[in-house]
This record gives structure tokens, sequence and C-alpha cells, in this order.
């Protein structure tokens, strides 16, 4: 295996003003365990995808991602996290944040609550990086898998496949190739033009497939419900952020399918509002800042007794490796980021009959690809 950010031509990536930090010696209170000082670099990466990308609010050839190393001796953990222009973050801010704030991980890195106390709470895809890399250190030097490391269960349910918006009869035509590999397809829908049934009709035209649908915020209440019993007929499981953010508790009483919301929720302190406005979140390591908190949402959603899915952005393979770490805690699972990717630099993440796999290597169990 090459040194990990020798990814491949593809993966075009800038090492922009890459900072690295020494960090206190580790020292454990285990016998026999003594651990090296800590290197924390970071560095900015462009994926590029196989297809131009569309939602309802914008377009992308390419995104641009923020990868994370902590190492320490022969030990590397590494992150990566999505910026989320929808929150005005780019990666040039997730970077810089990390540069800035390498300082306070301490001197140990199992102190995950001390950690995320420490560094201030905005730049949310880079904590993640942050978070996950910290994981993937941890599984290192466990021996184990981060799914393990947490207790959770390795499998969790299969992803969907996105289906990106278009016209109806493209969207039909890009649904109808995706055959029986995938178990599920979310539609992106929120165009303003009108024919949001239309799209979910002719695709379920070509598929037995289980839909989901995701407007992006794009619908008013009256087109919510007027759509809503309509998409219901047609058998779409749920429909993820009809309406704009801060808004929607009449429409939890009056849909006939289940309404899970993300652009509503971020983070923890999330959660209570949505369950009141929604039948389920999308939690999202990018949103949230990690796996950690990403675990407090889940239960909380439980205890709530709201619906769990978990999300991502277009990410390669060192991003979904994370977030495959829990999907077994979630009801729905849309995953497929690095899919999406003309070619993943971080292969480790096995697609098995639907699923995206988790590796049962140590830590997230991914590696960067060697060069083309």
């Amino acid at each position: 295996m090459v040194a990990a950010w020798d990814a491949p031509g593809r993966n075009r990536t800038c090492d922009l003003a890459l900072r690295r930090r020494t960090l206190y010696p580790l020292s454990y209170r285990r016998e026999g365990i003594s651990l090296a000082p800590v290197d924390v670099t970071a560095r900015i990466a462009t994926l590029e995808l196989a297809e131009t990308f569309v939602i309802s609010r914008e377009s992308a050839d390419t995104v641009d991602v923020v990868q994370v190393e902590i190492r320490h001796g022969r030990q590397v953990g590494y992150g990566e996290g999505a910026p989320i222009e929808r929150y005005d973050e780019s990666a040039e801010s997730a970077l810089a944040y990390v540069e800035e704030h390498a300082d306070l991980l301490g001197d140990d890195p199992w102190a995950l609550d001390r950690i995320e106390e420490r560094l201030p709470r905005e730049e949310f895809a880079a904590r993640s990086a942050i978070d996950a890399a910290l994981h993937d250190l941890q599984g290192k030097l466990t021996g184990l898998p981060v799914w393990r490391v947490l207790g959770l269960d390795r499998v969790g349910p299969p992803t969907s496949w996105t289906i990106w918006l278009g016209d109806p009869d493209d969207m039909a035509r890009r649904a109808a190739k995706v055959g029986d590999r995938f178990l599920r397809l979310k539609l992106k829908l929120g165009a303003r033009d009108g024919l949001d049934v239309e799209r979910v009709r002719a695709v379920r035209a070509v598929t037995l497939a289980p839909l989901q649908v995701d407007v992006n915020e794009y619908w008013t209440l009256d087109e919510a419900l007027d759509a809503l019993p309509q998409l219901a007929e047609l058998g779409v499981e749920y429909c993820e952020q009809p309406l704009p953010a801060g808004s929607g508790r009449e429409l939890k009483e009056k849909s006939p399918i289940p309404i899970y919301l993300d652009e509503d929720c971020h983070t923890l302190e999330d959660v209570a509002s949505c369950a009141e406005r929604a039948h389920g979140i999308n939690i999202k390591l990018a949103k949230c800042g990690g796996i950690r908190e990403a675990l407090r949402m889940a239960h909380a959603a439980r205890a709530l007794g709201i619906g769990v899915m978990l999300g991502c952005m277009i990410e390669s393979g060192l991003g979904i490796a994370a977030a495959a770490q829990i999907a077994s805690l979630c009801d729905h699972v849309d995953l497929d980021g690095n899919l999406l990717l003309a070619q993943d630099p971080w292969p480790g993440v096995t697609f098995v009959d639907g699923v995206q796999l988790p590796s049962d290597e140590p830590g997230l169990g991914v590696g960067a690809a060697a060069r083309a």
C-alpha cells in the first residue's frame, strides 16, 4: 500500500497550506503501552464524479473535501469531511479550522468527549474529519474495526441509490439502468416545474424497487399536501425535507407517508424539535461533527419514537467508511457517495447485496488506492 496521500490521478489533490503540529507525547495508564508524539496533517482533495450530480439548488462535477491524518509512531488514523455550502462551510474553511485547532486534541486520542468540548462548535465537516481519524486510530491501536470497538453490528440496511434531478423520462432511463444492483432508489425532486409527481410516476413505471424522495426544501406546504397523497399511491416509502427548514408541524399530521428531516437536523440539540415536526431524522456525519455525535442522535431519536436515516454527502470511501460503522443503528441508509465517483481513491467499503459493508480490518479499514 502506498502513502495515504498518494491518490490516483482522478482524485486531484490540493496540498494547500499543510500544517503539521506535534502534540504532547501520549502515555496511557496501561501497563506496557507508551505512544509516540502525534502529528496532525490536513489537506484538500478534489473528487471527480462519474456524472454531473443535480439537486434542486445546485449541480456539481467535482467536490472538494478535507482529509485529516493523525499520526503517532507507526499508527496513522485518517478521516474525511465533506463541507456543506448550505451551511456556509467550504473545504478552505474546514482546512483552516483543523490547522487552527489541532493543538486542542490534547494528549489522549481516546478522550473523545473532552476533545469535542475543546473544539469550537463550528465547521462540522472539519470536526467530522477529526473524529473519523481518531476513531480510525483507536481501531488500529486495538486491532479492531471501529464497529466492533463501538459494540455494534457490522451489517446495516441496504443503501439507496440516488437518481439525481432531471426530466421525468431522463430519470426513468437512469433508474432502469440500475437494474437490481440497488435494492432502494432515492429520487431527487424539487424542480418547481409542477412535474415532481410525474418524475416519480415515470420511475415507478420502470422499477419495482422501493422508492424514497428528497425535495431539499423546495416545496411549499400546498405543493407538499398535493403531492404526498399521490406519492403514497405510487408506493413511496418516505419524503425527505419537503419544506424549508423550520417549518412543517402541520405537514407531519397530514402526510400519508413519513416525513424525514435533513436540513432541519444538525446535532443532538435539534432532535427533539424535529420529533415534533417529523417522523424521522437524517443524520450525516458532515452535519453533526462525527461518529460520536451521530450515536447520541440515533439513541435520542429512538427514545423519542422517531425513525433514523443515515445519509452522506458526495464523499470518497474514507468518508463513507466512517458512516458505515454505525449503519446498523438506522432504519434507512443512503451511503452511495463514493459510488458516484469516477474512481474511489479510498477503497475498503464493500458493496454486497445492496449493503455498504464496513471492513473487518482495524479502524475504518480503508486505504489509499495505488496510483493509476
